[in-house]
Protein backbone atom coordinates (compact mmCIF):
# COMPACT_ATOMS: atom_id res chain seq x y z
CA UNK A 1 0.00 0.00 0.00
CA UNK A 2 0.67 3.46 -0.18
CA UNK A 3 2.16 6.19 2.04
CA UNK A 4 -1.60 8.09 0.94
CA UNK A 5 -3.35 4.51 1.73
CA UNK A 6 -1.95 4.40 5.05
CA UNK A 7 -2.35 7.51 6.06
CA UNK A 8 -6.03 7.82 4.96
CA UNK A 9 -6.65 4.17 7.59
CA UNK A 10 -4.97 5.83 10.53
CA UNK A 11 -7.55 8.99 9.76
CA UNK A 12 -10.18 6.81 9.79
CA UNK A 13 -9.67 5.27 13.01
CA UNK A 14 -9.25 8.35 14.51
CA UNK A 15 -12.08 9.63 13.75
CA UNK A 16 -14.34 6.41 14.02
CA UNK A 17 -12.88 6.63 17.47
CA UNK A 18 -13.69 10.34 18.18
CA UNK A 19 -16.91 9.44 17.24
CA UNK A 20 -17.44 6.65 19.97
CA UNK A 21 -15.78 8.43 22.65
CA UNK A 22 -18.99 11.13 21.75
CA UNK A 23 -21.66 8.77 21.15
CA UNK A 24 -20.51 7.25 25.13
CA UNK A 25 -20.28 10.35 26.36
CA UNK A 26 -23.33 11.80 25.33
CA UNK A 27 -25.25 8.64 26.51
CA UNK A 28 -23.76 8.72 29.94
CA UNK A 29 -24.97 12.35 30.42
CA UNK A 30 -28.34 11.14 29.05
CA UNK A 31 -28.16 8.78 31.63
CA UNK A 32 -27.26 11.01 34.24
CA UNK A 33 -30.56 13.84 33.17
CA UNK A 34 -33.31 11.08 33.35
CA UNK A 35 -32.04 10.01 36.33
CA UNK A 36 -32.24 12.96 37.81
CA UNK A 37 -35.94 13.88 35.85
CA UNK A 38 -37.19 10.50 37.77
CA UNK A 39 -36.05 11.44 41.23
CA UNK A 40 -37.51 14.58 41.02
CA UNK A 41 -40.68 12.94 39.78
CA UNK A 42 -40.71 10.92 42.48
CA UNK A 43 -39.75 13.17 44.76
CA UNK A 44 -43.26 15.48 43.51
CA UNK A 45 -45.27 12.14 43.61
CA UNK A 46 -44.57 11.41 47.16
CA UNK A 47 -45.06 15.74 48.17
CA UNK A 48 -48.60 15.34 47.30
CA UNK A 49 -49.23 12.06 49.11
CA UNK A 50 -47.79 14.26 52.20
CA UNK A 51 -50.20 17.12 51.29
CA UNK A 52 -53.09 14.49 50.59
CA UNK A 53 -52.57 13.24 54.13
CA UNK A 54 -52.20 16.70 55.95
CA UNK A 55 -55.62 17.83 53.96
CA UNK A 56 -57.27 14.24 55.09
CA UNK A 57 -59.08 14.74 58.66
CA UNK A 58 -57.63 11.99 61.43
CA UNK A 59 -61.15 10.39 61.44
CA UNK A 60 -60.10 9.41 57.62
CA UNK A 61 -56.61 8.10 58.72
CA UNK A 62 -54.86 11.78 58.18
CA UNK A 63 -53.08 14.10 59.56
CA UNK A 64 -55.74 16.86 60.34
CA UNK A 65 -53.82 19.75 59.47
CA UNK A 66 -50.16 18.42 60.10
CA UNK A 67 -48.20 16.51 58.71
CA UNK A 68 -47.24 14.24 61.97
CA UNK A 69 -47.74 10.87 61.56
CA UNK A 70 -46.86 10.88 57.32
CA UNK A 71 -44.31 8.41 56.07
CA UNK A 72 -42.68 7.13 52.61
CA UNK A 73 -45.12 4.38 51.83
CA UNK A 74 -42.82 0.90 52.06
CA UNK A 75 -43.45 0.38 48.20
CA UNK A 76 -42.07 3.47 47.24
CA UNK A 77 -38.87 3.96 49.73
CA UNK A 78 -37.24 2.56 47.09
CA UNK A 79 -38.06 2.47 43.66
CA UNK A 80 -36.23 2.04 39.62
CA UNK A 81 -34.82 5.77 40.28
CA UNK A 82 -33.30 6.14 43.56
CA UNK A 83 -34.27 5.71 47.08
CA UNK A 84 -35.93 8.33 49.44
CA UNK A 85 -36.17 9.48 53.13
CA UNK A 86 -38.75 11.81 54.95
CA UNK A 87 -37.92 14.28 57.54
CA UNK A 88 -41.49 15.48 58.83
CA UNK A 89 -42.14 18.10 61.39
CA UNK A 90 -45.87 19.15 61.77
CA UNK A 91 -45.63 21.85 58.99
CA UNK A 92 -43.44 20.67 56.50
CA UNK A 93 -41.62 17.72 54.94
CA UNK A 94 -38.71 17.52 53.78
CA UNK A 95 -37.86 14.69 51.33
CA UNK A 96 -34.22 13.47 50.29
CA UNK A 97 -34.00 11.10 47.07
CA UNK A 98 -30.77 9.68 46.09
CA UNK A 99 -30.76 8.66 42.54
CA UNK A 100 -29.28 5.41 41.13
CA UNK A 101 -26.47 6.63 38.49
CA UNK A 102 -23.39 8.75 39.50
CA UNK A 103 -24.08 12.70 39.23
CA UNK A 104 -22.27 15.49 37.47
CA UNK A 105 -19.25 15.44 39.54
CA UNK A 106 -17.98 11.97 38.74
CA UNK A 107 -18.25 10.84 42.56
CA UNK A 108 -21.59 11.10 44.15
CA UNK A 109 -25.12 10.02 43.07
CA UNK A 110 -27.57 12.08 41.60
CA UNK A 111 -29.19 14.03 44.67
CA UNK A 112 -32.51 16.11 44.98
CA UNK A 113 -34.72 17.69 47.79
CA UNK A 114 -37.99 18.62 48.16
CA UNK A 115 -39.37 21.06 50.66
CA UNK A 116 -43.59 19.78 50.80
CA UNK A 117 -45.90 22.62 52.86
CA UNK A 118 -49.25 22.60 53.53
CA UNK A 119 -50.28 24.52 49.79
CA UNK A 120 -46.55 23.85 47.91
CA UNK A 121 -43.44 21.68 46.78
CA UNK A 122 -40.78 22.84 46.23
CA UNK A 123 -38.01 20.48 44.22
CA UNK A 124 -33.98 21.42 44.37
CA UNK A 125 -31.54 19.12 42.89
CA UNK A 126 -28.77 18.77 44.93
CA UNK A 127 -26.01 16.58 42.44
Amino acid sequence: MGQQQLLLIVLGVIIVGIAVVVGINLFNANAISANRDGVISDLNNLGTMAQQYYKKPTSMAGGGNTFTGWTVPASLDTTANGTYTATVSAQSVIIVGVGTETGDDGTNKVKATATVKPTSIKSVKNN
